[in-house]
C-alpha cells in the first residue's frame, strides 16, 4: 500500500528513537504497564508518533486493564489501516497508521461495555498526545 508519508528506512532510523523504531517500523511491542500514556486522562488527541496524523480522541480511551492504552474507535475509519496478523501462532488484527504505515498495536473484539465492542490496544511509544479541551 502506498502511504502519504513515504520515507526510507534510513530516514525513519534518523527521526525515531531506537525504541520507537523497533515498535513503529518493526512491529515490536513495548512492555505492558510501562507506557507514558497508559494513565493519561486529560482531554485531547492522540497522534501517530512517526507522522503526527490524528488517530484517537481521548473520549474513546478506556481502562481495559491490559497494560496498554486502549480505545474503542479511531477518529475515523480512514485514520488506521487494519491488517491480518498471523504471527506468533495466532490470528490478530494489526493496526497501522494509514498515513505512514507505522505499527501502532492490535485491535481485539473484546472491548466489553464500549459502544463498539472493540479494544484498540496501542503502544504508548507509537503515540503522541496533545491536550485539547472538549475532546
Amino acid at each position: 500500500m502506498a502511504y502519504n508519508v513515504d520515507k526510507s528506512d534510513a530516514q525513519w532510523r534518523e527521526e525515531l528513537s531506537p525504541d520507537q523504531y523497533a515498535v513503529l517500523r518493526q512491529a515490536g511491542t513495548e512492555r505492558p504497564w510501562t507506557g507514558e500514556l497508559l494513565d493519561e486522562e486529560r482531554a485531547g488527541v492522540y497522534t501517530c508518533a512517526a507522522c503526527n496524523a490524528e488517530l484517537f480522541k481521548s473520549g474513546t480511551k478506556f481502562d481495559s486493564g491490559c497494560g496498554w492504552p486502549s480505545f474503542y474507535e479511531s477518529v475515523n475509519p480512514d485514520a488506521v489501516q487494519l491488517i491480518d496478523d498471523k504471527s506468533l501462532g495466532m490470528v490478530r488484527t494489526e493496526v497501522r497508521c494509514a498515513n505512514c504505515g507505522s505499527h501502532l498495536g492490535h485491535v481485539f473484539p473484546d472491548g466489553f461495555g464500549t459502544p463498539t465492542g472493540d479494544r484498540y490496544c496501542m503502544n504508548s511509544i507509537s503515540l503522541n498526545f496533545s491536550e485539547k479541551s472538549g475532546e
